[in-house]
């Protein structure tokens, strides 16, 4: 028996599949995350968008949360190109992949000019460089286009293949199901018991099924192994869960971490894929902090907008509610519905993204099923010590360089695995095509942070040192390395100092215009606003200096005391 599921949102699901297309037209290649966005458009995931954003959209979305035609839509979808680009209107262009593999074309109707601390402002709630968005959209294209979109391929995946389901596939298996009342689950964690009783109640109390619907579109540095997670979640449904009532599928949604409006966006997506009631929890879609160590949003920020939204939309809230561990049955249950006098515990946010308890023990098993558990277990760097990135930034001859060689050997000391990134070594070997133009420096920062990342996700540790001048591009390579694990370390030296001590004569030759853009001669150099450290170059020597920065790796637990 089949049933009728709730519409999709504005009432038809968008189609953009095409025949294929010419290969030979002027193209442009799309990020990572452009590609999710093609996707969720092409496949109906946006309806009713159905295109990049017009002009006219894009500031409605921003100003109202509205289209331009009043219909509610939180997020702008948009696709950038750069300022020397030769896409121009009515051109037909291409759509490509990294690897030049042709998916879409575009009629380009508009192109149009957009102010980033303006959008970041209004789309997030403030200019923050710390927010990963913000760093990202740095690299962004000055220019917006807009037009009609042909699909003939949707972006490639070639894993997990039976769990990409897109939103008209997910609407025939729910159909099949016979319930109508579907409720979606958003994860990018680990499942344990504590979600499997809430998501059980959930679906108890609307007499639904589940919608197990991670989003994959952009891994998150820290994220629990991609791998791993996915197959934790096939576990979870093939050997915990009623067949009849759950179905798994994966979102390709790259996060905007924008809040609020992102909370709105996530309900609308999941009516599109057939869901009317969503689980949302505390903190939704959220960076955390800014750059004062401040939330961004207030907990339930995401929740009360939700619920102002709600009718419109037609996707109804279920709040993550207070769960604890009731010690005298060994259970899960809602606090509210806990006995009187009851012995509990509360369950941390924290532990429900870790294999570990904060005493370092495995937890009980009322806490995770042992199945899932041996597949996160896999991939869970918290089993071993963590990565972490110290990122020295300071002007030339600050003593980056000489404090970062010290602590390079404190560390292997400890028997901490340990890479030194210098940015003048790498720029001799890997960067010689890179002159000292902004943009060239920048894209060797961020190079620098690319390898960084890579190391801490491997559990090592990596030194960088590199002047680094500009705020953005530090806080992109932040937003690189999972939260937490990055340690910007300020060498705080006044200009003559730094100058006095520049032993490779880099503020000579700057003087002499043989290097452009030098941090202190011809471009500022931006302080930290708030680093994790700022060490006084003048009143410490490198040695004391490393000293400093190893018991704040300890303190931290990124370094055992004893070795």
């Amino acid at each position: 028996m089949t049933v009728e599921l709730i519409s999709p949102y504005g009432g038809r699901l968008v189609d953009l599949s095409a025949e294929k297309t010419t290969d030979h037209l002027p193209s442009i290649r799309l990020s990572a995350r452009t590609m999710c966005d093609l996707e969720l458009l092409a496949t109906g995931g946006f309806s009713p968008l159905d295109r990049f954003m017009s002009e006219a959209d894009f500031h409605s979305v921003l100003d109202n949360l509205r289209l331009r035609d009043g219909t509610l839509f939180p997020l702008p979808i948009v696709l950038s190109v750069p300022e020397d680009s030769r896409v121009e209107v009515g051109m037909e262009i291409g759509l490509r992949t990294e690897q030049n593999q042709l998916l879409a074309t575009m009629q380009v109707a508009e192109k149009y000019r957009w102010d980033l601390e303006e959008t970041a402002t209004k789309l997030l709630g403030k200019f923050d460089l710390r927010h990963p968005l913000v760093a990202e959209m740095h690299r962004w294209g000055t220019w917006f286009i807009s037009g009609e979109l042909r699909v003939p391929r949707l972006p490639p995946h070639y894993d997990f293949q039976n769990l990409r389901l897109t939103p008209l596939q997910t609407r025939q298996r729910f159909s099949a199901m016979g319930n109508p009342n579907i409720v979606a689950f958003q994860t990018r964690n680990p499942l344990h018991l504590v979600h499997e009783q809430l998501t059980r109640r959930a679906i108890d109390e609307v007499n639904g099924a589940l919608f197990l619907h991670p989003i994959v579109g952009l891994e998150r540095m820290g994220d629990v192994a991609f791998y791993n997670r996915i197959h934790s979640y096939e576990t979870f449904v093939e050997r915990y869960f009623d067949k009849d009532r759950v179905l798994l599928a994966l979102l390709p949604f790259a996060s905007r971490y924008a809040g609020p409006r992102e909370t709105v966006m996530d309900a609308i997506m999941r009516r599109n894929y057939g869901a009317n009631h969503l689980i949302i929890g505390r903190n939704h879609a959220s960076p955390l902090t800014d750059r004062d160590g401040n939330r961004f949003y207030d907990a339930y920020e995401g929740q009360n907008l939700f619920r102002d939204y709600s009718d419109e939309i037609g996707v109804k809230l279920i709040p993550f509610r207070t769960l604890v561990h009731a010690r005298d049955n060994s259970q899960v249950d809602v606090l509210d519905r806990v006995p009187r006098g009851a012995k509990t515990a509360p369950i941390l946010r924290s532990q429900l993204h870790r294999i570990e308890t904060p005493e370092g023990r495995k937890p009980d098993s009322w806490f995770e099923r042992q199945k899932t558990a041996a597949y996160i277990e896999r991939g869970n760097s918290k089993q071993q010590q963590q990565g972490v990135c110290i990122w020295f930034t300071g002007l030339h001859g600050s003593g980056k360089s000489s404090t970062a060689s010290v602590l390079t050997t404190l560390l292997r000391a400890q028997r901490r695995t340990v890479t030194l990134l210098d940015s003048d070594v790498l720029r001799t070997n890997m960067g010689q095509k890179l002159g000292y133009s902004r943009a060239d420096r920048e894209t060797h920062i961020r190079h620098i942070g690319f390898i960084a990342s890579e190391i801490v996700r491997h559990e090592g540790i990596a030194v960088c040192v590199a002047v680094s001048p500009y705020r953005s591009t530090r806080n992109e390579v932040r937003a690189m390395v999972a939260d937490g694990q990055f340690v910007e370390v300020w060498m705080d030296a006044p200009f003559e100092v730094a100058e006095q001590k520049d032993e490779k004569g880099f503020y000579q030759r700057a003087r002499r215009g043989e290097i452009d853009n030098f941090a202190g001669i011809d471009v500022p150099f931006e302080q930290p606003r708030n680093p994790e450290i700022r060490i006084d170059a003048t009143a410490n020597s490198a040695e004391s200096s490393a000293h400093i920065l190893l018991n704040y790796l300890i303190q931290r637990g990124f370094v055992k005391p004893d070795g």
